[in-house]
């Protein structure tokens, strides 16, 4: 399945960056690609997870047109308020 990125999501990397949060493409990518999570409480919209680090996740915000994913947004969070 093909992964498409909003522009929304492609700032996003720059905000984070001046906030010190470095999260790349790839690990956006591998996040919905081979999520350890994916949260369908917010149908039509999917929520993959993955963990970052010990503390932290990445959860990756996206939607399904035809045999695209649409990244719309991803952000870190902390493990303790995401994970089960």
């Amino acid at each position: 399945m093909e992964l498409r990125f909003t522009k929304h999501t492609q700032e996003k990397f720059q905000v984070l960056k001046r906030h010190a949060v470095l999260i790349s493409q790839e690990q956006v990518e591998q996040t919905v690609m081979k999520p350890t999570l994916i949260d369908r409480s917010r149908l039509p919209l999917f929520i993959a997870q993955r963990s970052l680090d010990s503390d932290h996740v990445l959860r990756v915000v996206y939607r399904v047109e035809r045999q695209t994913k649409v990244i719309i947004t991803f952000y870190p969070g902390r493990k303790n308020q995401y994970e089960i």
